[in-house]
């Protein structure tokens, strides 16, 4: 007898030729080579009066669909709020899928199941044609990159310290209060933003500074740190740019160490490298700053430091940062 397999529609055929010549169940099973209850089940739940092959498989593959289990994206509610954490709060299908999990309990979704959604049918969204639809608005969508050879042609800056002598606690992030510096610009001569990430919670600070100017930019930083506690203020890593030449005025006035990376080295400060292209996720290359109110900078600072990050088992920066403060872990 071979491996048990699926009746075809070919063998519903023979199985009504012989019933149409009074085969016993034991004669159809021997000449199929099937067991006699495959052939018996078959008969019995597709016979009302006389066995007909056609409505037999019809009936099956009906079944068969049936019995599918139905996919997850069915479910309107759980689509629509993925919808949303995208749309809205600008979490990757991974976020949604971590923080879903941490806050049902169990696995709800798998994060591939939403992108299969999403590079499918855009999760059911009709898009015009030739738009790429909530794919356009994943994270990752093909950045510019510098290539090797890139000549940095920016004036040269006094440097302190280098970020080889930075002290191992900032390195290994075991403490809060090691920052990550830099400035995401709108238009050229325009606003910029200034941005800081701690290194160990992630969180991030971020104001509008009125241009790139030296004097502008440390202006921000001052006022940054004017309203962070002491306690959290111990080294800085900033980029290599010349606005932050003026470095010294902040040392001196926080008590704080500036640690300046090795040129065309962006990894030595990912930190805040990966969260500016979260920034920039609210904050497109080519918009002018002015465009952006201070409002909504508050707003998406509050959104990123809310996102739920793998790293922290799906706690937010925010939710991270209070259990350190607090020793909650």
């Amino acid at each position: 007898m071979n491996h048990y397999t699926q009746l075809t529609a070919f063998d519903r055929g023979r199985i009504e030729e012989m019933l149409q010549e009074h085969l016993s169940m034991r004669q159809i099973a021997l000449k199929l080579d099937r067991s006699i209850s495959t052939i018996s089940r078959e008969i019995h739940r597709c016979t009302v009066i006389n066995y007909q092959a056609e409505k037999a498989h019809a009936a099956y593959i009906r079944n068969r669909k049936n019995s599918r289990r139905k996919r997850k994206l069915d479910d309107e509610s759980l689509r629509l709020e993925i919808i949303n954490d995208i749309q809205e709060k600008h979490w990757s299908p991974e976020q949604i899928a971590g923080r879903l999990s941490v806050d049902a309990g169990y696995k709800v979704i798998s994060y591939n199941t939403i992108y299969r959604g999403i590079y499918r049918d855009n999760l059911m969204i009709k898009k015009n044609h030739g738009t790429r639809g909530i794919a356009r608005q994943l994270r990752h969508r093909g950045k510019t990159r510098k290539h090797s050879g890139f000549l940095d042609r920016r004036g040269q800056l006094p440097i302190p310290h280098t970020i080889h002598e930075r002290p191992v606690e900032a390195d290994e992030r075991l403490r809060i209060g090691d920052w990550e510096l830099d400035t995401i610009v709108g238009k050229t001569g325009g606003q910029v933003l200034v941005t800081l990430t701690d290194r160990k919670t992630r969180i991030l600070k971020a104001h509008k500074a009125a241009s790139k100017r030296t004097q502008d930019v440390m202006d921000v930083i001052e006022h940054i740190f004017l309203q962070t506690s002491s306690k959290e203020i111990k080294t800085v890593t900033p980029d290599r740019g010349k606005e932050f030449g003026a470095n010294k005025r902040i040392s001196d006035e926080f008590d704080v160490a500036f640690y300046f990376p090795d040129p065309h080295a962006p990894w030595q400060r990912g930190t805040n490298e990966n969260t500016n292209g979260l920034v920039r996720e609210y904050i497109p290359k080519g918009i002018a700053m002015e465009n952006y109110s201070d409002d909504y900078i508050e707003l998406m600072v509050k959104q990123i430091n809310s996102r739920p990050r793998k790293l922290f088992g799906w706690r937010s920066a925010n939710e991270y940062y209070l259990s350190q403060v607090f020793h909650l872990d």
